[in-house]
């Protein structure tokens, strides 16, 4: 009996003894095959660890390289045009000063705070041992004191340009006391544009000639809704309103071509609502008043009336004559103003469309 149970508890010992080894002799082959198939794969170079790790950031620099692409599509695709900081003349300078001056004053304090979170974000990181983590921490007067005093000074700095500028650049006030400038006369109408020139008596719709390096005074008033006249590198935009008149002082400091428009929307047309300035040399204003003196139609009531209908696309052309004070009768609506944006469609035909019912339920 002693010896069959010292035999079965020595089975027992040596079975329990013999496990371990075959345990450890498979792990091993298992670790064999899989040394042996990482060296393969790292000779053969078709896959393995470095790979795996080197194909999230190529996705990531992909993915980032079709966002550049598609932010930058706009710009590549836009019609835009440097005019405004591409100026021809003394009011489109100061404009761009003031542009440039702002964007300093702004850059001064943007600049900054953006470089500021990139340092605190890398000195305040996990890693950093010698960073000082306070948070108990609730106040500091120095703080308090630059992130208050530095917004105030841009916001002064900003004022003041904005102040001085809007005094230097008043558009009534005259560019030069020692030139006597070029009365010109403006209408904005549906959809073109309408030059007067009542010192020369002529007119043209759709072109403005002017004289370089003479002031140019204009007054501006619209036959129907309200517009705005702007010529990007000669200066400042203005305002035309039906009943109303205002005025803007330019001028043109060399002879060129110079793109003008219409900025603000007025119905279907808007997009139409361009003209080229041409600054001319001051004898060939001249002859080109001359040349167009006499000859063609005479602007006068009728012919007003006839051009106040909504158009779009006119070609360019000139009257060889203009009647006394029909600008004046524009302005104080003895001429009748244009009927405006149409309403037959779109959002207005839907606004009377649903009042519609209420109106007959009203009766």
């Amino acid at each position: 009996m002693l010896t069959t149970t010292s035999n079965s508890a020595g089975s027992s010992t040596g079975s329990h003894v013999h496990k371990p080894e075959a345990v450890t002799y498979a792990a091993d082959s298992l670790n064999d095959k899989h040394l042996k198939r990482h060296r393969l794969m790292r000779l053969s170079g078709s896959s393995g660890r470095r790979p795996a790790l080197r194909h999230p950031v190529q996705a990531r620099v992909r993915v980032a390289a079709r966002r550049c692409a598609v932010a930058l599509l706009p710009i590549s695709l836009s019609a835009c045009s440097w005019a405004v900081l591409d100026p021809r003349g003394p009011v489109g300078h100061a404009d761009r000063t003031i542009l440039i001056d702002s964007l300093a004053i702004m850059l001064a304090i943007g600049v900054p705070t953006i470089l500021a979170t990139f340092a605190f974000a890398w000195w305040f990181r996990a890693s950093n041992t010698r960073a000082r983590y306070r948070p108990d921490w609730e106040f500091s007067g120095a703080i308090e004191l630059v992130v208050w005093a530095i917004p105030a000074m841009v916001i002064i700095l900003l004022g003041g340009v904005a102040w001085i500028g809007s005094h230097d650049l008043d558009p009534a006030k005259p560019l030069s006391d020692r030139h006597a400038p070029v009365e010109i006369q403006v209408v904005s109408l549906d959809w073109k544009w309408l030059f007067i020139y009542p010192n020369e008596g002529v007119a043209s719709v759709n072109q403005l000639v002017v004289p370089a390096g003479v002031p140019l005074r204009f007054s501006l008033t619209s036959a129907s809704v309200w517009n705005a006249f702007f010529v990007p590198q000669l200066g400042s935009m203005i305002y035309t309103m039906n009943g109303m008149r205002t005025q803007v002082n330019l001028q043109a400091d060399e002879p060129g071509t110079f793109h003008g428009l219409s900025a603000h929307f007025s119905g279907d047309g808007f997009s139409d609502m361009h003209f080229p300035v041409r600054a001319v040399s001051g004898d060939e204003f001249a002859a080109w008043v001359k040349a167009t003196r006499g000859v063609g139609p005479t602007l006068d009531g009728a012919a007003y009336t006839a051009l106040a209908r909504q158009s779009t696309n006119l070609p360019p052309s000139t009257y060889g004559a203009v009647t006394p004070e029909l600008f004046a009768q524009v302005v104080r609506q003895e001429l009748a103003p244009g009927p405006g944006p149409g309403t037959e469609r779109g959002g207005a035909a839907e606004a009377s469309q649903a009042h519609e019912p209420a109106k007959k339920k009203g009766h």
